[in-house]
Formats: structure tokens, sequence, C-alpha cells
């Protein structure tokens, strides 16, 4: 799409929002219903779609991309008329005779710039959050996974006028050209390095945005985890979507005198979970592509594998593998790995931990497993991250009753649920005044038998 072509739509959208229709929250009601209506009808072509992209089952696809975001529309029927209202605050003696409250007000023409992993769940979601609380948006979805996003594209078609919802496709140059626009409100998820460009932008128009990043989320697992039970849920996060997962754990920092059972247990849950060779199981799927094939590729050091290293090149897999002995300086303690390859680190306490990951950048998640209170207390008080699970990970996603985001250099802001309507929205703060009394007090000139009055009020 060309320059001139996004900024017309950009105008389509800004006088249907100036309308006032989107106000209305019966509404917004109505087109949230029939979005879930045609994402029903079209649950398999995007389970195809998906399986296309990034080669995932039917059953993962409902699971961590269908399944949550119609959990987020169903949230948002039930709840949008109450998150809605104006909320009343307390009023200060100072105010009297008045009424304080504070009103949510859609920002405007919102746009929603999406990443390949989840293609369908890191669209639609912040979508419907958007829509929620009254703005029109412009989606933009990842070039990296055109089925996907052609199938996200028909399914808005279907359902919305492009005055109100519109999808732009294609990769650099549209993502540039839309960033050169006026928007209300930018909603970006992806890489630090676009993350940076994207605020960029913003910044210098002044745009409010919010930024979903990624980073190199730690797993602890000290001495006192459930080591079977840590092994098989490490697993599961860890090469779900074959590593592609912005909070998969990253790498495990395990003590060290349990790390050889961990080892010997997180193997076991391999071969149980995936088989003994994953590439013989349907449901394991692929890289997105060639080129970040062959960066996760160049990150494995075959003389620290003690489980796995297998490529299939015509297909894009790599075996879930295990890299152990990996210090700090390995290469692939570098970057975030967002493949199937888990390093192995140990240590000896967890102070020595807490000093470790301060000195890092501060990660979107951050998982340990333990049952030791006082450990548990002091990496959730003293360690910085943006949300993570105790003895489990990956799942804090799941709910729309928390916020979902990243802190310092793993984004900024957050979304789901009753957090989700609240970052599409702008809240007024508003003091209703009464007109029948107005005391002098405030008014000049200032005499000075009010000002042990005043003094007294606005302690």
């Amino acid at each position: 799409m060309e320059d001139k072509e996004i900024e017309s739509l950009i105008k389509k959208q800004k006088d249907f929002f100036y309308s006032g229709k989107t106000y209305n929250v019966e509404f917004r009601k109505v087109w949230l219903k029939r979005l879930y209506e045609e994402i029903v009808k079209s649950e398999q072509e995007i389970y195809d779609a998906l399986k296309k992209d990034l080669g995932k089952s039917s059953y993962e696809s409902y699971m961590c991309e269908v399944g949550m975001v119609l959990s987020e529309i169903t949230y948002m029927l039930k709840n949008v008329k109450k998150l809605s209202k104006e909320q009343r605050v307390k009023t200060s003696f100072s105010q009297v005779p008045a009424k304080c409250y504070k009103k949510p007000s859609p920002y405007g023409v919102v746009l929603v710039m999406s990443p390949w992993n989840y293609p369908f769940l890191l669209s639609i979601g912040p979508m419907v959050d958007a829509l929620a609380a009254g703005n029109t948006v412009v989606l933009k979805p990842s070039a990296y996974s055109p089925n996907t996003s052609s199938v996200v594209s028909n399914i808005i078609k279907k359902v919305f006028n492009e005055e109100y919802v519109a999808v732009v496709e294609g990769g650099r140059k549209e993502n540039a050209g839309l960033l050169k626009q006026d928007f209300n409100f930018v909603f970006f998820t992806g890489g630090q390095t676009v993350g940076k460009e994207v605020l960029r932008n913003t910044a210098e128009k002044l745009i409010p945005a919010v930024l979903e990043l990624g980073g190199k989320s730690p797993c602890i697992i000290d001495k006192t985890a459930n080591i079977s039970v840590a092994a098989k849920r490490v697993v599961f996060g860890k090469y779900l979507n074959c590593g592609q997962t912005c909070i998969a754990p990253d790498y495990v920092l395990v003590d060290k005198t349990i790390k050889d059972e961990f080892l010997e247990k997180a193997i076991e849950e391999i071969k149980e979970q995936y088989g003994e060779n994953a590439f013989n199981n349907v449901n394991y799927g692929k890289i997105i592509n060639e080129k970040h094939f062959e960066r996760i590729s160049a990150l494995i050091d075959k003389n620290k594998v003690v489980y796995g290293g297998e490529e299939k090149r015509e297909s894009l897999q790599i075996s879930p593998t295990i890299m152990d002995n990996v210090s700090e300086l390995d290469a692939i303690m570098q970057e975030e790995i967002f493949g199937p390859i888990l390093p192995i680190l140990t240590f000896d306490n967890i102070d020595e931990v807490i000093r470790g990951l301060s000195n890092k950048p501060k990660p979107l998640a951050l998982y340990l497993f333990s049952q030791d209170k006082e450990n548990i207390s002091k990496i959730k008080e003293r360690c910085l991250f943006g949300g993570g699970c105790i003895n489990d990970t990956i799942i804090h996603i799941a709910t729309t009753e928390m916020g979902f985001g990243g802190v310092g250099e793993s984004g900024m802001g957050s979304y789901h649920g009753k957090t989700g309507f609240e970052t599409f929205s702008h809240y007024k703060s508003i003091v209703e005044k009464d007109t029948k009394i107005d005391l002098k007090i405030r008014y000049q000139p200032y005499g000075k038998n009010y000002e042990s009055l005043v003094k007294r009020v606005l302690k």
C-alpha cells in the first residue's frame, strides 16, 4: 500500500471516529459479537494458515491463539459496559460541593503492529481491547507469517468496514509508511530493534505507545524444587512453538547440586512430550523462515550439546536441544534465543542469582521453581521483570484477570482484560461543581481571616 493510500485510510478512520459512533458501548458490543462469530466460522482456515506458517497443530493453535482471542472477546462483552462507566472518587473537602470522577475515553485511531510468532493472537488480541475501549484500528500483521496474515485480513474485511477496522499487509515499506502517520495511539509487539524505531517515530509526534518486546527470560531452579514437575513444565514452556515464544524460558539457572538430576528428567520429558525423534512428531512445529533457522543454528555449540542438536533444513526444523556447561560468555547467552535450544547454567546460592540478574537487561518473564518461601520472596521482591510464574512457565499470559507486559528493555505498558481496556483509554479527571454555593475563600483580595482555614483544609 502506498503512503497516500495509507494517509487516505487514516483520514477515513478519523472521520468515522469523530462521528461519535464508537462512543456507544452497545455499538462496540455488536461488532465484537460479529468478530467472535466470524472467528468461530473461520477456525479451520486459521488452523491451516498457522500450520503453513509455523507448523502448529490445531490443538496448539486453539490453546495458544484462537481460544485466547475468544476468551478476550468474551471478557469484553461481559465487562465493557462496567469498564466504560465514570468512576467516582472521593471529593476532598476543599472541592465541596462537587463530585469528582474519572471518565474513560478512547484515544481515537489506533495502530496495532503484530509479530509473526503468534500471528493470530497478537494481531486480534490487542485489537479487541482497542475496540472495546471505543477506538478505531489499523492492523499491521507480520509479513513473515503471510498465510495467517491473509486469513486475519479476510476475517476483518468480512466483519468491518475499513473506516472502522482495516488491515494493511506488507513489509518494511508499509511499516515505514504507517509510522509516518498521525495516529492517536500505537501498540507494537515485536523485537527490540524495530521497537526502538517505533518509539523514535512516536516520540517525535508525541503519540502514546505501548511496546511489547522480549529478552532473555531466566528460569531459576533451586535445590528445594520438585525436579520432575520443573522438568515437565520447563520443557513445555521452552519448546512450545519451537521456542518461538517471547516469554519462553530462555535459559535455566539451576542449583549445581541438582543439575544432573534436572538434566536427566528434562531429557526424559522431551522424549515423553515429543517422542524419540521430534521430526517424526506431526505436532512439532518449525522455524518461521530460513533467516531465523540460520541464526538459531549458529547458536548451537556442538561441544556443549547433551541432547538434540539435529537439524532438518528442508523443513526448517531444529530438534529440542539442551546445552550444558554454558557460560555467560557463550554466543547463545548474548541474544534472545527464540528457538528450541535450552542452555543450562548453574549457581551456588540465590543471592548470587539475584546479583547476576540485576546487571542484565530486565526480562519480559521470570520463572522460579522452589519450595523455599525465603527464596521465593527474595526473587519476587528484588528482581525486576515483566511477569512470570512460581513453579510453572508461560501460563501467566493466559488470563484476562491480570495485565501482561514488559518493563525496561522488555517493553512498556500492558494489556489483557481490564488492563487492556485501560491501556487503550484516556481517563479524564473531572470535577463537577455545584453552582449554588460559591465560597469567597479562594478569590482575591485574599484576607488574613481565611489563611488559617486554608492551611487546615489543604494539609
